[in-house]
């Protein structure tokens, strides 16, 4: 397996759920119905503070690139938001955590990065909508440090080249994600299913 192949083979398995992630009832499932600026731009700040803190300390270059990366996205979300208390850890960064292989957490990265695209993706279209150009061009300059940081992550894969446990766990960050999503919607009383 290449990197392409990876790639494919996790967004192929997990088509749905990447699917229905990047709708527009992503982000209403991220502030909990609240589709104001605000919250928002808490729930993004959210996902980049756990983003960070998740792969703190974790050793090689990959991750210390992710937390950088994180932690740059989080103090340039809250320099919008203006003032940020992290809310609860979303739970694809709790499976992220329990990864402790090398090959895992850089599979469980490439997961997270497929996520954090199609987040940054919604997050573009709403401020577009929104008529605020520079905060959509904010989240469209994000998505492409995502995409840097998944070419990274698939280099070091390719060195290390545990492509099962790899794409063992960016599944499941993934379907984390997704399960996430599904319970969160459903509890607002909305249908999860159909892609908008």
């Amino acid at each position: 397996m290449d990197a392409q192949e990876f790639v494919d083979t996790v967004s192929s398995e997990n088509k749905t759920a990447l699917s229905r992630l990047g709708s527009s009832k992503a982000l209403y499932a991220l502030t909990g119905g609240e589709m104001d600026e605000g919250p928002i731009l808490s729930g993004a700040a959210d996902r980049a503070h756990y983003a960070g803190e998740t792969v703190d300390g974790w050793a090689g270059e990959t991750f210390e690139a992710a937390a950088d990366t994180a932690s740059d996205h989080y103090e340039t979300i809250v320099d919008k938001l203006g003032d940020h208390e992290p809310g609860e850890r979303p739970a694809m960064f709790e499976t992220l955590a329990r990864q402790d292989e090398t090959a895992a957490r850089l599979g469980g990265l490439v997961g997270w990065t497929l996520v954090a695209k199609k987040t940054d993706e919604q997050l573009t279209g709403f401020f577009v909508g929104q008529a605020d150009p520079q905060t959509s061009q904010v989240f469209r300059d994000l998505g492409g440090d995502i995409e840097a940081l998944r070419e990274q992550a698939l280099d070091a894969l390719a060195e290390d080249g545990d492509w099962n446990a790899a794409e063992a766990a960016a599944s499941a960050v993934v379907q984390a994600a997704y399960d996430d999503y599904f319970e969160t919607l459903e509890d607002l009383g909305v249908n999860p299913k159909p892609v908008c």
